[in-house]
């Protein structure tokens, strides 16, 4: 049998860290960086006698999230222990919900290759999460970091409905998206603010029983996501044509080999032994409370794209791609304002900003200048001032050091356009001498070939003549 006689069953359980300012169970930070152990009491170091009290701010959230995915919000919720044991859990259990999360169904639609699906979702919850071990790279040992124990987290677990690692990441995709959009989560995932656990199995096609799933744990990029699930997908086919059997475990993936290694038996619920956590009331919401929460939603990507489609007039592919992140359709929005030239902001998005990100495989997130600096840049070459080529380069320089406005950039690289007459028509004469067969080709119709010589005069002057002036001067002087 073949990959195509099989048929892929994933399920997902995203961790998104929450964008209080303090943690869920103390006052302590949540802001990421500090030093080893600076951002922690004796409530979130499990010191004893040390009582929890829940931050309102993280039902909030909970609740926010759970709208946007069109969840049931139960108006009678608790708070349960998930008893296990790991060095960065200082309790030695984590406060979790159980049989009575603040959310319940929901679903989020995606589109891929296979058209429109709808991956439902099982559950939103709150907990709080774990430390952090630091291993020396020597194998001297570990030290753990409590800085992070106790920052809140929701954690979204979707049914089995996806199929494929296309399907993982376009719902991954859309649920940050739609993070980012209710600003709960900063998302950033090379900091751990979204995080996901993979569940995959593989079953023959035709088959309706699920098959043994392994769990991929704490992955927290899109790239490293898509390989496991391609790598796992492939192991277990291997294993099951080759007679084994498919062990119900948790693996690590490895990024460096692009291979799956076995850490442990996969826990089932059981196992965690849950029960109420004895020190925090029940959480008791009002219709009234659920829906101030629902009228106070921002616009979401769906609506936006909308809008985009409607009042703006971009294509379908601008639309899909400017609302696929806050982050971009922020800087979209913000720098169209300031500069004015709105299908000029989408086009340098969907272009060169897009490629920069993929070359340096970054999120929209990551972009490190502001929409006042990619405003100026497009006035700039709207004005005359640089060319857009000049300008390619400038948006390369603006992505290496943010902290210089493009007009600051092109001072110091002496990038000014050249559009002095006397200056280019000096430029023009050298390249139509050195050139002269490109002159007979245009002069017998050859529209090319003036392309062909302006190139040569904008390599001359590396980029800075004004090519309107060029394309104009070149004419003139060929008529002559």
């Amino acid at each position: 049998m073949s990959r195509e006689d099989y048929e892929v069953v994933i399920g997902l359980e995203v961790h998104s860290e929450l964008s209080t300012k303090t943690k869920i169970f103390c006052s302590c930070p949540t802001e990421f960086g500090g030093e080893p152990n600076t951002h922690c009491c004796p409530v979130c170091m499990a010191m004893p006698g040390a009582l929890p009290v829940l931050n309102e701010k993280v039902v909030e959230y909970a609740v926010k999230a759970g709208l946007a995915t069109n969840c049931e919000i139960s108006t009678d919720s608790k708070n349960d222990r998930k008893n296990y044991f790991y060095p960065d859990l200082p309790k030695s259990y984590q406060i979790s919900q159980f049989d009575k999360p603040l959310c319940k169904g929901g679903y989020i639609d995606i589109e891929t290759s296979r058209g429109k699906s709808r991956i439902g979702l099982t559950r939103i919850h709150i907990e709080e999460d774990a430390g952090k071990l630091n291993h020396d790279p020597y194998g001297r040992g570990s030290l753990v970091d409590l800085n992070r124990a106790g920052v809140p987290l929701i954690e979204i677990v979707s049914e089995p409905d996806l199929r494929s690692s296309e399907e993982v990441e376009a719902y991954l995709r859309k649920l940050k998206s739609i993070l980012e959009y209710i600003e709960v989560s900063d998302c950033k995932m090379q900091e751990g603010s979204l995080r996901a656990d993979v569940n995959v199995s593989i079953r023959p096609k035709g088959e309706t029983k699920f098959g043994t799933r392994t769990e991929m744990k704490n992955m927290n990029s899109f790239r490293s996501i898509v390989r496991a699930i391609e790598y796992e997908v492939d192991r277990q086919i291997s294993v099951v044509e080759n007679g084994g059997k498919i062990e119900q475990e948790t693996l690590r993936w490895d990024d460096v080999s692009g291979k799956t290694f076995s850490m442990r038996d996969k826990e089932d619920a059981q196992d965690y032994r849950y029960f109420p956590d004895p020190d925090l009331v029940a959480i008791k919401l009002s219709e009234e409370y659920i829906q101030n929460i629902k009228n106070s939603l921002p616009e979401l990507p769906e609506s936006r794209r909308k809008r985009y489609l409607e009042e703006y007039k971009l294509t379908e592919k601008e639309a899909n791609l400017l609302t696929s992140s806050k982050y971009l359709s922020d800087l979209f929005e913000n720098a169209s304002k300031i500069c004015g030239n709105m299908k000029a902001v989408s086009n340098w998005i969907m272009s060169d900003i897009s490629r920069i990100l993929n070359e340096k495989e970054l999120e929209p997130d990551q972009i490190p200048f502001k929409a006042d600096a990619l405003a100026e840049l497009i006035s700039l070459i709207d004005k005359q001032t640089i060319s857009n080529s000049i300008g390619k380069k400038v948006l390369e320089e603006m992505f290496e050091d943010a902290s210089k406005m493009p007009s600051k950039i092109i001072e110091e690289k002496g990038w000014l356009q050249i559009s002095d007459e006397g200056a280019i028509k000096d430029v023009v004469q050298k390249i139509l001498k050195a050139n002269s067969k490109s002159v007979e080709d245009y002069k017998s119709g050859k529209e090319k070939a003036l392309g062909f010589l302006v190139g040569q005069a904008m390599k001359e002057t590396k980029g800075k003549a004004n090519p309107q002036m060029l394309n104009k001067m070149f004419i003139e002087e060929m008529n002559k």
